[in-house]
C-alpha cells in the first residue's frame, strides 16, 4: 500500500510540473485558457459552440477536445469557427498535462487569444490532474440532480467557476436550487457562479462578458509585466 501511494504521488507531482510548463507556454504566447469539466450530457460542447459563435468576431479561439474515441465534439467546435484539436485518450477518463502539452505544439499559440479545453466527461478523474490552464470550470446541469456537490466534493471543491446549465428545465425536474447552492458554497465559498441555458440562451450574455473581461484583464497584466 505504501508503494502504491508513492507511485500515485510521483505521477501527480510529474503532472503538476508539466502543467506548470504548459502555463508558462500559454503565458508567453498571451493565451488565456479555460479547462471545462462536466459529466457526460451536461452541455459542455453546446456551451463551447455558443462561446465560439459570440466571441469569434472579437478574439481568435482554439479548442482542444478530449474524448475516449471520437472527434465529434472537436468537429462541432471547428464548424463553429475555432481552431480545433482532438485528443483521443484511448480509454483514459481524463486529460492530463502531458496530453495537453502534445496538443499545444499543434497550435500556433501566438495567433490565439482564448484556448478552451474540453475535458473528458467525468466528475472524478479530471479533478486530480491539473493541465496548466488559467481557470478550471465545472459545468453542472439540472437533470443531474441537486445532490452532486455532496456526492462529488473533490470536483466541486477544486474548481474556480461553476456553471449551472439547462436551467430551462427547472419547471420540469425536481431540483432544489437552494440545496444545490448550499452544498457548493460549503465546499467552495469563493467560487464564481453562472446559470445558463444553451437552448434558450438565458445567462449566456453574463458568461460571455465574464470571458471577455478576463481576456482583456489578462492582456493588460501581460503588458504591465513587459
Amino acid at each position: 500500500m505504501v508503494k502504491r501511494i508513492s507511485v500515485i504521488e510521483n505521477i501527480l507531482n510529474a503532472n503538476d510540473r508539466l502543467a506548470g510548463e504548459n502555463r508558462a507556454l500559454l503565458d508567453a504566447s498571451g493565451v488565456y485558457s479555460l479547462n471545462l469539466m462536466a459529466s457526460p450530457g451536461a452541455g459542455k460542447t453546446s456551451l463551447i459552440e455558443h462561446t465560439i459563435t459570440r466571441l469569434s468576431a472579437l478574439f481568435n479561439l482554439a479548442v482542444i477536445d478530449g474524448d475516449l474515441a471520437t472527434s465529434l465534439d472537436a468537429d462541432r467546435a471547428a464548424a463553429a469557427g475555432a481552431v480545433a484539436i482532438q485528443i483521443n485518450t484511448g480509454g483514459e477518463c481524463h486529460l492530463d498535462a502531458a496530453m495537453l502539452s502534445q496538443a499545444l505544439v499543434q497550435i500556433d499559440l501566438d495567433t490565439i487569444d482564448l484556448l478552451i479545453v474540453e475535458n473528458v466527461g467525468n466528475l472524478i478523474c479530471p479533478s486530480s490532474f491539473k493541465l496548466g490552464t488559467h481557470k478550471d470550470i465545472l459545468i453542472a446541469s439540472i437533470p443531474e440532480g441537486d445532490d452532486k456537490p455532496y456526492k462529488y466534493p473533490t470536483m466541486y471543491r477544486g474548481v474556480d467557476v461553476l456553471i449551472l446549465n439547462k436551467i430551462d428545465l427547472l419547471p420540469y425536474v425536481e431540483f432544489d436550487i437552494d440545496y444545490f447552492h448550499q452544498g457548493v458554497k460549503q465546499l467552495n465559498p469563493d467560487i464564481e457562479l453562472f446559470t445558463t441555458s444553451c437552448r434558450t440562451q438565458e445567462g449566456l450574455d453574463t458568461w460571455i462578458e465574464w470571458i471577455n473581461t478576463s481576456i482583456k484583464l489578462r492582456k493588460r497584466s501581460i503588458l504591465a509585466e513587459t
